[in-house]
C-alpha cells in the first residue's frame, strides 16, 4: 500500500505541474460560483469585469482569463446570468461538480471564482447574515479534491460567518495545496492620500473607521485595519482578545480606557471632509459600535462603526517618533464614469492568482479578520471581553502590497 500511494501522489503531483503551464497565449479558463447574480450584486461587479475588462490604476485592461461556466444558488427577480451567458457563451450548470467539470467526469477548468455574497439567506439572532460559503465551498473542495488537481481558487469576502468552518476552509486548501485568495476590494483601492507603512514600521496603535451593516461592512472595516497594521514591527501573530461594545458605551470607553483611540479617531475624520457629516459622531451615529482588538504582541487597535456619520473606510494610526498621527481613507470618489471603481483592483489581483498561480497577499490575513468578526459577534453575545486562542494566526505581509495607485 505505501509504494502504490507513494506512487499516486507522484502521478498526481505531475498531472498538477504540467496542468499548471498552460500552453503559452491560452487564457486561463474559469468557472464562477455565485449565490446570486443581479445588478450590483457582488457578482455583478466581479465577474462582469472577468466577462468585459476593467482599468486599475485607470488602465483599461481586457480580461487575461475565460469564464467558460457558472453556477447561480439562487435565480433574482432581475437575473443578469442568463443573458450574459448568451452573450459570452459560457453555459450555466445546475450544480457546482458540474460547472467545475464542464458536465464531465473528472475537474475541467483551470480556476474556481467564488462569490458568496448576496441572495435571500437568513441572518441569526446575533446579527449575522448566513450565507452558505463553507457549504458552497465544500463542492468545490470535492471536485478538487477527487481530481487530484488544485486549481487556483478565489472566494470573495470573508470565509464564513463561523469562525470554526472558516478554519476548515482555510486547511481544506493547505491539504491539497490549493493558491488561494480571499477578501474585500478596501485593501486594493486607491489610498487617499498614499500611504503604505515599510514591513517592521513602528506602529504603537491603530485605529479603523467604518459604517453600514455590521456583519458585511463590519469586514471591510477588519481588513482595511488589518492590511495597514500587518505591517508592524515583527510579523503578524494574532490577537489574544476581541471585545464588542456599542451605544454609548463607546464614548465612555473612548474617554476612559481608550483614550488613546481619541487623537486618531479624529485624524481619520478630519482626513475625509467628504465623508464625514457635519456635526458631531455622538449626534449623528444612532447607533456607533467600536471593535477593540488585543493582539498577542500587545498591540492594540479599535475599529469604530460610526453610521450615519461617516459613508467611508478610514485609517489612522500613531508611528513611534512621529508627533502627529498619520491617516488615509480607502476611497472610489476617483474622477470616473466606472462602476464601483475599487473592484477594480479586486479583479486584477484575482486575475493575476489565475495567471500565475501566486497570491498577491497571503490568505491568512483574510482567515485572522473573518474569524475575529466571528468572535467580535461572540462577545456582543456574552456582553464581555473575550479570548480568542484560535486567532493565533501568523503570517508575513508582502515586501510591497498591490493597491490602485489612481
Amino acid at each position: 500500500m505505501g509504494n502504490q500511494s507513494r506512487g499516486l501522489s507522484r502521478r498526481r503531483f505531475l498531472h498538477s505541474a504540467a496542468a499548471a503551464a498552460l500552453p503559452p497565449g491560452k487564457k486561463p479558463t474559469v468557472a464562477a460560483i455565485v449565490t446570486e447574480y443581479r445588478p450590483l450584486s457582488h457578482a455583478d461587479v466581479i465577474v462582469g469585469r472577468l466577462l468585459e475588462g476593467y482599468a486599475p490604476d485607470g488602465v483599461r485592461t481586457a480580461p487575461r482569463t475565460q469564464v467558460v461556466s457558472m453556477y447561480t444558488d439562487q435565480i433574482a427577480k432581475k437575473d443578469m446570468s442568463r443573458d450574459l451567458a448568451a452573450k459570452h457563451g459560457f453555459r450555466i450548470y445546475p450544480t457546482i461538480r458540474e460547472a467545475l467539470t464542464l458536465g464531465g467526469n473528472k475537474l475541467a477548468v483551470d480556476a474556481v471564482l467564488f462569490v458568496g455574497e448576496h441572495g435571500n439567506y437568513p441572518y441569526n439572532d446575533r446579527g449575522q447574515h448566513l450565507y452558505p460559503r463553507y457549504e458552497l465551498f465544500e463542492q468545490i473542495i470535492q471536485v478538487i479534491r477527487e481530481s487530484g488537481r488544485p486549481v487556483p481558487v478565489f472566494c470573495d469576502k470573508h470565509l464564513s460567518y463561523s469562525w470554526e468552518k472558516a478554519r476548515r476552509m482555510y486547511d481544506w486548501t493547505r491539504e491539497l495545496k490549493i493558491p488561494f485568495m480571499a477578501g474585500s476590494s478596501i485593501p486594493v483601492t486607491v489610498r487617499a492620500p498614499e500611504l503604505e507603512f515599510p514591513l517592521g514600521t513602528r506602529i504603537e496603535h491603530a485605529v479603523g473607521v467604518g459604517y453600514g451593516e455590521l456583519d458585511a461592512y463590519g469586514f471591510h472595516t477588519l481588513e482595511g485595519l488589518q492590511c495597514m497594521v500587518e505591517r508592524r514591527r515583527g510579523a503578524e501573530s494574532g490577537v489574544a482578545a476581541v471585545e464588542w461594545i456599542e451605544g454609548d458605551a463607546v464614548w465612555r470607553w473612548r474617554e476612559g480606557e481608550g483614550r488613546w483611540s481619541a487623537p486618531l479617531l479624529d485624524a481619520a475624520l478630519a482626513n475625509a471632509p467628504a465623508n464625514v457629516k457635519p456635526g458631531s459622531p455622538e449626534q449623528n451615529a444612532r447607533k456607533p459600535v467600536v471593535f477593540l482588538l488585543d493582539y498577542k504582541d500587545g498591540f492594540r487597535a479599535a475599529c469604530y462603526m460610526l453610521d450615519g456619520h461617516v459613508s467611508g473606510f478610514l485609517f489612522a494610526a500613531r508611528i513611534e517618533g512621529q508627533p502627529r498621527p498619520v491617516a488615509t481613507r480607502f476611497t472610489d470618489d476617483m474622477k470616473t464614469t466606472r462602476l464601483l471603481p475599487h473592484f477594480d483592483g479586486l479583479a486584477h489581483v484575482i486575475e493575476e492568482l489565475f495567471v500565475t498561480r501566486k497570491p498577491l497577499y497571503p490568505v491568512e490575513r483574510t482567515l485572522l479578520t473573518t474569524s475575529a468578526l466571528s468572535l467580535l459577534f461572540e462577545s456582543r453575545a456574552q456582553g464581555k471581553r473575550v479570548a480568542t486562542p484560535q486567532l493565533s494566526i501568523a503570517y508575513r505581509a508582502p515586501a510591497h502590497a498591490y493597491f490602485e495607485r489612481t
